[in-house]
């Protein structure tokens, strides 16, 4: 019963939700509208979950690896620093307040700083993609190299050719891809419900 009530509330909840899409009823919508909200609400409620696994987790690296020690540190104090300095409304509304300064300067250079590093790695995976060793790589490269001619100051012909030429590329080889990969999640997304609402998946549950 422990874990066939779960698999059971799960199957009615989904199979009331797909019948309710194709009910045009105001019944129907309020349904699908208060569905909603509790979805929103259980989401809200399932955040101190989430902050206690994380300082949980993080508790226990500082505690037994060395290695991540300072790191696992530095988190909880942050942490617990934008919390507290967060609870109180004003602070975090002037810009001078201590909220705002630990947010400009810590979060916002430690992102730049991570997404600064993210541009090697981007600069290192085209290098590794565009070596042409077959003709799909080398269409790869020459595709790319149209592309980027679109940001560089060219001759008005010369730009105005390239323009047509990308937005050929962007309208037509490229959406069909992308349409082909959208279908293919849908796909995938259908598949995957459906094994949840039959109860073959049930990652869920956590470990059986």
């Amino acid at each position: 019963m422990k874990r066939q009530f779960p698999i059971f509330l799960v199957f009615l909840s989904g199979i009331i939700m797909v019948v309710q899409y194709f009910v045009p009823h105001q019944f129907s919508q309020d349904l699908f509208t208060y569905a909603q909200d509790y979805t929103i609400v259980i989401g809200i409620l399932a955040l101190p979950l989430g902050i206690l696994s994380l300082v949980r987790g993080t508790w226990a690296k500082a505690r037994f690896d060395p290695s991540e020690r300072i790191y696992s540190l530095a988190t909880l104090v942050g942490f617990t620093l934008m919390v507290l300095t967060g609870l109180k409304r004003d602070w975090s509304l002037d810009p001078t307040m201590i909220h705002q300064r630990l947010f400009r300067n810590f979060l916002v250079p430690a992102e730049a700083t991570l997404f600064s590093m993210l541009a090697f790695y981007i600069a290192s995976a085209a290098y590794r993609a565009f070596r042409v060793r077959t003709v799909l790589a080398g269409i790869l490269l020459v595709t790319a190299f149209i592309i980027m001619l679109r940001i560089i100051p060219l001759p008005a012909t010369v730009y105005a050719g390239n323009s047509a030429l990308v937005a050929w590329i962007l309208g037509v080889p490229n959406l069909a891809a992308k349409r082909a990969i959208i279908i293919g999640v849908g796909l995938g997304s259908i598949a995957y419900s459906i094994k949840i609402l039959l109860g073959i998946e049930r990652s869920y549950m956590g470990r059986d």
